[in-house]
């Protein structure tokens, strides 16, 4: 059977067509309009034999008058711009109510002659047509507007989120949520590279949705809700639709700033919509991104008030999650970096029941999410994994895939056919310092300035046991550092005040050496200074590591105190804390100035070797220095 074609109206024509109507009725007015004149100079040109007709209205009152062509240029001063009218009528006059037409007309026309007399053409207009223009028209140009504004906005909303969503305004309470059919979610913990304790968590999620009958046959109630926490970029939407793509289930994904409108109710009718849906596909997993940005903690938030339309949008989500049915098979997931700023409310068992944590990934777990990464790069035979590794502590899988990516840019750059370890290398610089400045112009003295600068962290952290291990020092400018010393930190969960330490005298390393040769420090410790206060503040006020202060802490690490501007300490405290923040900096600096003094044979030999390669490595320290003393040597020689 042959498929019947649709006839379609193209809105187009329409336009057109509305366009060349006003056009016309604009256009059509042109010329010199009929001039307005009293009823006495109308009975003049009467009885002047000038007039050819009259056409009077009786409803309205009014009547237009056309001159004999012979007659017309004898008024031509009634007209400012001198012209006469091309068509009739020439004049028009306005009559009161009392105005009797057919005694007025008759009358004058009995002093003419019959062949001058004036023809007189009286109606009743029922302006019919004209009211309804006036009524029909606007709307249909108000119509004519809706369709050509929303019909295009409707079609993408069609193509994602719910239907009809979008700019429609009879739609904006519709959640923005987009729906990912259980067919459609290809991800499973296979693509997940790492997280091992995340993953743990999580599968528990997915046997809840797969055999929900195996918990609550025994009583159990599934859980409500499990909050993702993390820092940006460790795989926390990734973990989600992995989780979506075990348990087979529709997907609904949502980010928390969504919900926020600027009309009062919107969120709230939102939240109830993609609750709704979420119901109507359940087992299903709906997953919240970004949620602080509708679930921050009302008693902190300065702009909180009795209607915010936040405070609205979060009161309903409190609603919705706590009246999910026992079995419903709806699960929430939410993801954030900031726990610390969400409602208590929100937290409460009963909604999000579980909090798991997904940090940054560990050696072992960045070797995977790198061979994850790399399975699309065409890399050398002889690339090591684990090394590249080791040599990007604290990246996120985010940065890993960022890493990967610019270093096949860079083997592209360079016309490579494979992308080796110094691709890598220098992707990892790239993303720490910025891009390289090759063109950046630098004086010879501030370039030995820049030289000891850096010769003197590589040396400090060099002799120091418990600091960084050095990996390189340059002198090539990148982003807004003019220098840089490349470390390679071990992984530590706790850290001594012996290590915090040495890793302050490492920082102002490049300060002291900075004194020694050229009398007087530069403005170059500036970013280096900025850490060590931090640092020193943090040991004396945070982790109790000052004997005159005492074994406290000041660290707010719930959030409770909120925007309080009080401090819990009194001005006597903050005193002492201040002097002993002093004396720690000001031990560190002379700890520092006996290192480089006693070493400044082979600190100068570093520098002079800096200037002369502009990038060295560790291999090189250690032909100068000696190999680096290690904790494990510390605590043996004790």
């Amino acid at each position: 059977m042959a498929n019947k074609k649709k006839i379609r109206i193209n809105l187009s024509w329409l336009y057109f067509l509305l366009i060349i109507g006003i056009g016309w009725m604009l256009l059509g007015n042109q010329g010199v309009p009929a001039q307005k004149i009293e009823w006495a100079q109308v009975c003049e040109m009467i009885k002047d034999g000038d007039v050819k007709e009259i056409h009077f209205v009786r409803n309205d009152y009014k009547g237009t008058v056309t001159v004999k062509p012979d007659r017309l240029g004898k008024y031509s001063s009634y007209y400012a711009s001198g012209k006469l009218p091309e068509k009739s009528p020439h004049f028009f006059f306005l009559v009161s109510g009392s105005f009797n037409a057919e005694s007025e007309f008759s009358a004058l026309n009995a002093l003419l002659p019959a062949d001058d007399q004036v023809k007189v053409i009286m109606e009743n207009d029922s302006k019919i047509w004209s009211n309804v223009l006036e009524w029909i028209f606007p709307l249909i140009l108000l119509v004519l507007l809706y369709v050509w504004m929303f019909r295009s906005m409707n079609r993408q909303a069609r193509g994602g989120g719910g239907p009809g969503v979008g700019m429609n305004p009879f739609n904006v309470g519709k959640s923005t949520g987009k729906l990912a059919d259980k067919n459609m979610v290809n991800v499973t913990f296979k693509d997940v590279a790492g997280l091992y304790g995340a993953k743990e968590e999580v599968m528990e999620i997915v046997d809840f949705l797969k055999n929900p009958s195996k918990y609550t046959a025994l009583g159990g109630k599934i859980p409500k809700g499990a909050l993702l926490v993390g820092p940006p970029g460790t795989g926390k939407t990734l973990l989600a639709k992995a989780v979506a793509g075990e348990a087979n289930v529709p997907f609904f994904s949502i980010s928390g700033s969504d919900f926020v409108e600027m009309f009062v109710g919107v969120g709230a009718s939102r939240v109830r919509d993609l609750f709704a849906q979420a119901k109507e596909k359940a087992p299903c997993i709906v997953f919240i991104d970004e949620i602080d940005a509708v679930g921050r903690a009302r008693g902190k938030n300065v702009g909180f008030s009795s209607n915010d339309e936040r405070e609205n949008t979060l009161n309903q989500l409190l609603t919705e999650m706590d009246g999910f049915g026992t079995n419903s098979g709806v699960i929430v997931l939410a993801a954030t970096n900031r726990a610390d700023i969400l409602d208590r409310a929100l937290m409460r068992a009963g909604r999000f029941d579980r909090q798991i944590h997904v940090e940054l990934p560990e050696l072992k777990e960045r070797e995977e999410i790198f061979k994850v990464h790399m399975k699309g790069l065409k890399v050398s035979e002889d690339f090591d994994v684990e090394f590249m590794a080791k040599h990007t502590p604290g990246f996120s899988g985010a940065d890993i895939a960022n890493v990967c990516n610019e270093a096949a840019l860079t083997a592209a750059r360079r016309n490579k056919k494979s992308i080796d370890r110094q691709d890598f290398l220098d992707a990892v610089d790239r993303i720490i310092g910025g891009i390289e400045k090759k063109g950046s112009i630098i004086t010879p003295a501030e370039k030995r300035s820049i030289a000891h600068h850096e010769a003197g962290h590589a040396v400090v952290s060099w002799l120091l046991p418990y600091a960084n291990p050095l990996f390189k020092v340059t002198l090539v400018p990148r982003g807004s550092a003019l220098g840089a010393a490349w470390y390679l930190p071990e992984e530590h969960k706790l850290y001594s005040k012996s290590q915090l330490t040495d890793e302050m005298c490492s920082l102002i390393g490049g300060r002291v050496a900075e004194e020694i040769v050229n009398g007087e420090p530069s403005t170059g410790a500036q970013n280096d200074l900025e850490r060590l206060t931090q640092m020193a503040y943090g040991m004396v006020q945070y982790y109790g590591m000052s004997e005159k202060v005492g074994a406290l802490s000041f660290y707010d690490s719930s959030g409770a105190r909120g925007y309080d501007l009080t401090k819990p300490y009194s001005e006597k405290t903050a005193e002492l804390m201040d002097e002993e923040v002093k004396r720690l900096v000001k031990e560190i600096h002379d700890k520092t100035l006996k290192i480089l003094t006693e070493h400044k044979e082979g600190f100068l030999k570093v520098a002079a070797l800096l200037l002369e390669k502009e990038v060295i490595f560790a291999d090189d320290v250690e032909a100068i220095l000696g190999p680096k003393v290690r904790p494990q040597e510390v605590v043996a020689d004790a």
